[in-house]
């Protein structure tokens, strides 16, 4: 079983966007210390957040799994 890939798909849209992590992480509705955890790998999002994530980095929840 591979890792989720969450990690990659918010930094490259956050950096891509131009967003910082405080930015970003208003778009979601959880803080900027959550966003640098996840972007570090030190945990992965609540799986409430998932689709969130999904809609606003035009993907779908399956994307996160590879």
């Amino acid at each position: 079983m591979s890792k989720i890939n969450i990690y990659e798909k918010v930094k490259h849209y956050r950096k891509e966007h131009k967003l910082t992590q405080g930015e970003f992480a208003k778009l979601i509705g959880v803080s900027a210390q959550a966003i640098s955890k996840w972007e570090r790998v030190e945990c992965y999002p609540d799986i409430q957040f998932l689709p969130i994530l999904a809609e606003i980095l035009g993907c779908s929840v399956a994307d996160f799994f590879n």
